[in-house]
């Protein structure tokens, strides 16, 4: 096995392990008794179980922006909605263990490389498509971040709870995300009130 060959190895190693056991619960000497290399291996190539764990997460990171970046394609708002609440979906079905790493509590090293930090850009992309509707539509834009927030946070709970009981079919998951997202959106109020509170 090449050197390259062998640190892909301990990636694919290292990810499985991350997701079914946590950063803190996993050792260097199962990460190579899995490989079937000797500890020095994976220090030599990582440095340890920080490095190996910084290079999953980064690559994992990378892995669901891109797939939500490359599904935003479409011109209208439901239908990016849509083709973000899917590919969110389609990353936890195909990148299972990948997934895990990022949603379980990451070691504070790596606190800028975890699902937080990917929903937060997620969110970000979400605010200037919503920031421009919100113009269009006579609403505050200023509010936009709020609204991203709320339904990019909407999007990765329901994945992960989806994570544990598959069903229904994603797609059915996404129409129906979308369903609440766009059909609240569609009727916001321009300046909501709280029907507890008293009005001012």
């Amino acid at each position: 096995m090449s050197s390259a060959q062998r640190r892909e190895q301990l990636i694919s190693v290292g990810k499985q392990l991350f997701a079914e056991r946590g950063f803190d619960a996993t050792s260097i000497e199962e990460i190579a008794a899995r490989a079937k290399v000797s500890k020095p291996v994976v220090y030599e190539h990582f440095g340890g179980k920080e490095g190996l764990y910084a290079v999953v997460v980064d690559r994992e990171v990378n892995a669901l922006l891109n797939r939500i970046a490359t599904a935003l394609t479409a011109g209208h708002p439901r239908d990016l909605l849509e083709q973000a609440a899917l590919a969110l979906l389609d990353y936890i079905e195909e990148e299972t263990f990948g997934f895990r790493v990022l949603v379980r509590e990451s070691p504070v090293m790596s606190a800028s490389g975890n699902f937080s930090s990917v929903l937060n850009d997620v969110a970000h992309q979400v605010e200037h498509i919503l920031g421009a509707e919100f113009k269009s539509r006579g609403y505050d834009p200023k509010l936009a971040e709020l609204y991203s927030q709320a339904l990019v946070g909407m999007v990765s709970l329901v994945g992960r709870w989806w994570l544990e009981v598959r069903k229904p079919r994603k797609e059915t998951v996404a129409a129906h995300m979308v369903n609440l997202a766009w059909n609240g959106l569609s009727h916001l109020e321009a300046k909501p009130v709280l029907a507890t509170r008293k009005r001012p």
